[in-house]
């Protein structure tokens, strides 16, 4: 069975900030809580004067500033709890969509967090929901999901239709400003969102056109983006390849990449675009055998020659994310990153936990077999 919940309305292209400002005033808002980072606030502030302009409340929240929390999520639902709004605007990357997700979702909701941690126990929102990435890599701006950091340090997932926004606006000039670092890991998270879809053990063909055209798209232009972050063509065509991303993430989810990257995350604090770059072509080694048309497709999509074999095209697939994360200047060893080699156990045994993820995988993903791929990874 295929299910799909899409946005209400996606609106896409250079400049559409300014369309969610004159929408925001025909459909009469009368309160508004922008969640946004610092350093865009200054590109939005003509956007929140037009806003109070035409007697609109604006509450702008610039507290998320790395992976959130559940005692992150505590602080801002007890700080918008009387708030008047009828509208959440999530402006930002993963982190910021994902907590403005849930906040829509919680504000007048009577279920607590830790109720709604999971996949489909969230089952109501009262606000409506606008996002707005401002990275081209989650995807979280048309998904289900949002992650929080556990009070244990475990990365959890809440999934539900009532978390996929009303509207979704997707300017990528406001990822001109991106620095390369982090246009290059939210660059290859959404390419890992795409790949992980496409070779996932439920893969669908209707998600299979979103990832492969999102792989296509990224391959192709991410290393211009990373380099030249001016090139308004290369970050829309990453920007849209990272939307085709998030269509997947729901129907299909990712697998054993993402599972392997949540301990680098939260033991370790490592970004999460950067934890999967590092772990994928590691995993992709580790799975082809187990689906080698799917990888050799892959390998297509990525820009490679159809080799003699499935195999060798597959293994094409891999030398090519690996020239790719060296182009984009990402590390490509977990020992460049200073983890010690005495971590790995734990780790394997932490992404041992993440069985939701675990279970798409086109390979079976054992406690050894994840070791063995934090070993190669090292």
């Amino acid at each position: 069975m295929l299910k799909i919940n899409f946005p209400g309305q996606l609106v896409f292209g250079n400049g559409v900030l300014k369309q969610l400002e004159e929408d925001l005033v025909q459909m009469q808002c009368k309160g508004v809580i922008v969640m946004t980072i610092s350093p865009l606030e200054e590109q939005l502030a003509p956007f929140v004067q037009t806003l109070r302009n035409h007697a609109v409340q604006v509450i702008v929240d610039t507290s998320i500033v790395q992976e959130p929390t559940f005692a992150d999520f505590r602080q801002i639902m007890a700080r918008f709890q009387s708030a008047d709004v009828d509208t959440v605007i999530g402006i930002g990357g993963g982190s910021v969509l994902d907590v403005a997700k849930l906040v829509a979702a919680q504000l007048g909701n009577t279920q607590t967090l830790e109720e709604i941690v999971g996949n489909g126990l969230l089952k109501e929102r009262g606000k409506r929901l606008i996002c707005m990435p401002a990275t081209s890599g989650t995807g979280s701006e048309v998904s289900p999901n949002a992650i929080l950091v556990d009070d244990e340090g475990q990365k959890k997932g809440i999934i539900s239709p009532f978390l996929v926004p009303d509207m979704v606006y997707a300017d990528p000039l406001l990822t001109l400003s991106l620095p390369a670092s982090i246009t290059a890991a939210t660059g290859l998270d959404a390419l890992t969102h795409c790949l992980e879809a496409y070779t996932n053990k439920f893969s669908q063909p209707f998600i299979d056109m979103y990832a492969f055209e999102g792989m296509r798209l990224i391959a192709a232009n991410l290393e211009e983006a990373v380099n030249n972050g001016h090139n308004e063509e290369a970050r829309s065509r990453v920007a849209l390849g990272s939307i085709l991303g998030g269509f997947c993430l729901g129907p299909v989810n990712t697998a054993g990449v993402h599972a392997l990257s949540y301990p680098l995350g939260s033991s370790f604090h490592l970004p999460h675009g950067l934890s999967n770059a590092l772990l994928l072509p590691y995993v992709m080694e580790y799975n082809y055998s187990a689906s080698p048309k799917k990888y050799a497709e892959v390998a297509i999509a990525l820009g490679c020659k159809r080799e003699g074999t499935d195999e060798e095209t597959a293994q094409a697939g891999i030398t090519k994310i690996k020239e790719l994360i060296k182009a984009c200047g990402i590390p490509a060893r977990l020992r460049e990153l200073d983890i010690p080699r005495g971590a790995i156990r734990q780790m394997a045994a932490d992404a041992m936990k993440i069985t939701r993820l675990l279970v798409n995988n086109p390979r079976e993903i054992t406690l050894t077999d994840a070791i063995s791929i934090f070993n190669a990874a090292y």
